[in-house]
């Protein structure tokens, strides 16, 4: 692996695309990464191929991905409410 910040490999499978464009994903991963039918999934097309990812596990990629600029005790909600009152209020003063 040249460079590349891919997790590990866990399982590969070979599957087939049928004439309108589907794919089936065999039920043991389906199992394993609690896929359920209707479900979305993201799709990804990286130079190296096509990559599928639930919602679920993208949304926590995303988090760990933010997590050194947490700041324990600070909400960003109360910040952002905080500067819009303060803001209204100086407006409210003119």
């Amino acid at each position: 692996m040249r460079g590349n910040s891919y997790p590990p490999l866990i399982s590969t499978s070979r599957v087939r695309v049928d004439a309108a464009g589907r794919i089936v994903i065999p039920s043991e991963i389906r199992s394993r990464l609690a896929i359920e039918p209707g479900q979305e999934l993201i799709l990804f097309e990286r130079p190296d191929g096509l990559h599928v990812q639930t919602f679920r596990h993208l949304l926590a990629e995303a988090r760990r991905c933010l997590a050194p600029y947490d700041v324990p005790g600070a909400s960003i909600v109360d910040e952002l409410i905080r500067e819009r009152r303060e803001e209204a209020h100086r407006e409210g003063e003119e």
